[in-house]
């Protein structure tokens, strides 16, 4: 298994959402298809056909629990992870 599926498949089980790395996540929505623009710390992510914006700030070396939340419902939302 790739790392960028290992990626998503964690994200989506929803077990390790305080062991998530920033750069895994931004690494993951970027490989999803998302834009990012950065202001200082938060990352900000937009995709066309997603309404919600996704705003990432790291927490050290690790993604925000609250913002993995975030990212999952959106994958599921739209259906994002391919085959996952």
């Amino acid at each position: 298994m790739g790392q960028d599926k290992k990626i998503t498949a964690a994200v989506l089980s929803g077990m390790q959402d305080r062991n998530i790395g920033f750069t895994d996540l931004y690494n993951l929505l970027v490989g999803l298809g998302f834009s990012v623009r950065i202001k200082g710390d938060h990352h900000i992510f937009t995709r066309p056909d997603v309404v919600e914006i996704i705003n990432l700030q790291p927490d050290g070396d690790k993604a925000k629990p609250y913002q993995v939340r975030q990212v999952r419902s959106l994958i599921v939302k739209y259906k994002l992870g391919g085959e996952l």
